[in-house]
């Protein structure tokens, strides 16, 4: 019986580092920032604050956390679930990507210029705006699902997640503390880091429209041969 204890204890033990010594091997400092820096880009929350105090001012509540976890769920779960849907059309990831970097340099105009391509109608009579519209389509809106499985191509999905989780928790801070936001960034603060952000998502759109562009060429290319 002794035996049998310690053969199990020396197993767990085995099981225990390798998969903590993959977990540590999957993390990427840089990949985390990247991915980070995109999605906080596409999510827009600081942008998105004057959308906030509107339903505010119209008697609709927000649940910062209710919002933030609604979010994470929506997100992680499409994260996973989103590849499967591909193959079930039968694409991959490189033209999912491609199509995504679309949609991330439309996005990115519609940030820099001030022009509304995509029209978010709220048509809900609830008083409560957590789940519609702030968590869909403000937070895990079409941007951000294209922006997840576009990224799948480039980064590990533990990188991910973690960046997801980040932009999340600002997410619920912002909308914690609406209104210390709104005096610290104020009406030209905003308008600012709108547009700076849209710079910098459209340069990400371009790399990732170049890259996996090519890569989708040489798979069809590969198939013809």
């Amino acid at each position: 019986m002794a035996d049998i204890l310690y053969f199990c204890e020396q197993k767990v033990r085995y099981l225990f580092h390798n998969s903590k010594s993959d977990f540590m091997t999957m993390l990427n400092g840089v990949e985390i920032i990247s991915a980070f820096l995109v999605l906080f880009a596409i999510i827009d929350v600081t942008g998105a604050v004057p959308i906030f105090l509107n339903l505010r001012s119209q008697d609709r509540t927000i649940h910062p956390e209710k919002a933030a976890f609604y979010s994470l769920l929506i997100l992680v779960g499409f994260l996973f679930v989103g590849e499967w849907i591909l193959k079930l059309f039968q694409l991959d990831i490189s033209a999912f990507a491609v199509a995504g970097a679309v949609v991330l340099l439309i996005l990115s105009i519609e940030m820099i210029f001030g022009v509304e391509i995509f029209k978010n109608d709220s048509t809900s009579t609830d008083n409560s705006s957590t789940l519609f519209p702030v968590v869909f389509p403000l937070i895990a809106g079409p941007g951000s699902f294209t922006t997840l499985l576009s990224m799948r191509a480039e980064f590990h999905i533990v990188n991910i997640i973690i960046a997801v989780i980040l932009n999340l928790a600002i997410v619920y801070l912002v909308l914690r503390y609406l209104d210390l936001v709104k005096k610290l960034l104020g009406e030209s603060g905003a308008y600012i880091l709108r547009k700076f952000f849209g710079v910098i998502l459209m340069a990400i759109s371009v790399k990732l429209l170049t890259s996996n562009l090519s890569a989708l060429i040489s798979t069809v290319n590969g198939v013809a041969a």
